[in-house]
């Protein structure tokens, strides 16, 4: 599972398909062992986070859905893991 942002002590990971497809582009947070899945269009797939590091990673999300459709695209096609920028600096 790549690891392709961090930021404020948030780990933004994405999964690449294996075999079929599943479900839409979307990334998996993860923070001191919470764990959410949201797709690139800022819908929440599951889990959930603290409230705090949860509006960071939509925030993040709105921020960077087009690199969050083009990382997938990547990493799905050719394998390709593509960083994406956090919200920090």
């Amino acid at each position: 599972m790549p690891l392709i942002s961090s930021f404020y002590g948030v780990l933004i990971y994405m999964f690449k398909e294996k075999n079929s497809p599943h479900n839409k582009p979307h990334v998996h947070a993860v923070f001191a062992g919470d764990k959410m899945s949201i797709a690139a269009n800022g819908e929440i797939l599951a889990g959930k986070l603290p409230r705090k590091q949860q509006k960071y990673v939509e925030a993040w999300v709105a921020l960077r859905e087009d690199e969050i459709n083009a990382s997938w695209t990547a990493l799905n096609e050719n394998s390709e893991v593509v960083k994406i920028k956090g919200l920090e600096g």
